[in-house]
């Protein structure tokens, strides 16, 4: 186990930017988990002031939602754009992340009844909640869903 300081550079505008952080390399023995032999190495990349070596971001990181989970449930509620800008794709990438956030925070939090043990989830699909968000924000911005016509419809399109 060790950690490495690793850089990331990039250019947007004509500006050159770096951005510093520490990479954290657990390693751990497979011991015939899953028929595999030999070390398993997991990397993270920390930058929280609480997590002093690699064994405990291994151990913070494992408690946390899967990656995968989260792309998957981001494609439901990510924006579509053509645009080739990736600082505008990156900002529609961050709003779906905390839509998700806030939607498991308040399933958590309002949802969920507290009971001995553990609490009961109850089933609150995130679709549900990305329609809410979505019937509030055309609501808070006026969105019209029909436009009025300056003159009645032709006899052609009487049903």
């Amino acid at each position: 186990s060790r950690v490495i300081d690793h850089d990331l550079q990039g250019e947007i505008d004509g500006h050159t930017w770096t951005v510093d952080f520490p990479v954290y390399i657990d390693c751990t023995y497979q011991q015939g988990k899953y028929d595999e032999k030999g070390v398993a190495r997991h990397g993270y990349a920390v930058d929280a002031p609480f997590i002093e070596t690699p064994r405990q971001a291994r151990k913070y990181y494992s408690r946390r939602f899967g990656i995968e989970s989260t792309y998957r449930l981001s494609e439901r509620s990510i924006a579509m754009t053509t645009t080739q800008n990736p600082a505008v794709r990156f900002l529609y990438v961050l709003i779906s992340f905390l839509l998700q956030n806030a939607w498991r925070y308040l399933h958590w939090e309002y949802v969920a009844s507290p009971r001995r043990g553990a609490r009961r989830l109850w089933s609150w699909r995130f679709d549900e909640f990305l329609g809410m968000v979505r019937r509030a924000t055309e609501t808070a911005l006026a969105v019209r869903r029909a436009v009025p016509a300056n003159k009645p419809p032709d006899d052609r399109f009487e049903r």
